[in-house]
């Protein structure tokens, strides 16, 4: 994700995903993790190239609020998956995807569905090769239809 193509809001997206991800993974908590992106992953030079300059406040907003509203958000999430199936099956990366993206979906009425979807189905496949994008599509679009209809 170089060069000035890219959104700052896209850039937040996927550095909330990926402190997502770390949180779950390390055990770290929210506030260490947006203090380590801010000291040392945003406005970096990686290779000698510029990285997309990053929305920091709404990067801090997602990840703050998918960890404040973590229990509705995954209660959102478990609704659209395949009977018998718990979130925790899921890779957690996948997690990580659906709890930004379902979180911005209940909670930020101001973004347009369809951005929020779009958005993350493409970081998801930046991740993943394999029909997960396709599943977080269906996902997300499920939620969206419970949160915002």
């Amino acid at each position: 994700m170089s060069g000035n193509r890219i959104q700052p809001r896209s850039v937040a997206r996927l550095a909330a995903v990926q402190a997502l991800y770390q949180m779950e993974v390390s055990g770290a908590g929210v506030d260490s993790v947006i203090r380590e992106f801010g000291e040392h992953r945003f406005d970096r030079d990686v290779e000698g190239e510029r990285l997309a300059a990053a929305d920091e406040t709404f990067f801090a907003e997602l990840t703050k609020g998918v960890v404040t509203n973590q229990a509705k958000v995954d209660q959102g999430i478990v609704k659209r998956l395949a009977s018998g199936w718990r979130l925790e099956r899921l890779d957690a990366t996948a997690r990580a995807v659906l709890r930004a993206g379902a979180f911005e979906l209940m909670y930020r009425p101001d973004v347009p569905t369809e951005v929020v979807i779009n958005e993350y189905v493409e970081i998801a496949k930046s991740f993943f090769e394999g029909p997960e994008s396709g599943f977080i599509n269906g996902a997300l679009d499920a939620i969206a239809r419970d949160a915002r209809d």
